[in-house]
């Protein structure tokens, strides 16, 4: 039996270089997602991505032009939404199969993400 997750590659997969902007949006989303999850499983950690949260929103703020202001934040919060049930399925999942392909598809993601910020 085949698992989806119902969730747009656009806003799970990695980041392209098509549109910073939106790719950055995107990685603050899911940082913000990461950060509220580690509020609850691992306090300590939080505390590194909300710094990793901070640069990126630098980016952002950098490369976002004021009329893209209402299709930044919508990507950020598809991202974010996306980044979450992610999460909230590799912890909590009731199927293996679909817990590990959410942990996967989540680390894949922020892997991307973080990859924007040592570049």
């Amino acid at each position: 039996m085949a698992l989806f997750l119902p969730i747009s590659p656009a806003v799970a997969l990695s980041a392209t270089a098509a549109n910073p902007t939106m790719d950055f949006a995107a990685c603050t989303g899911r940082l913000s997602a990461l950060m509220e999850h580690q509020w609850i499983v691992d306090p300590p950690a939080s505390e590194r991505t909300r710094q990793q949260r901070a640069r990126m929103i630098d980016l952002l703020e950098a490369t976002m032009h004021p009329a893209d202001g209402r299709a930044v934040l919508n990507r950020r919060v598809e991202a974010k939404t996306a980044q979450a049930l992610l999460l909230t399925r590799a912890r909590n999942g009731s199927h293996p199969r679909d817990a590990a392909q959410a942990g996967r598809l989540s680390e894949r993601a922020l892997s991307a993400c973080l990859s924007l910020l040592l570049s």
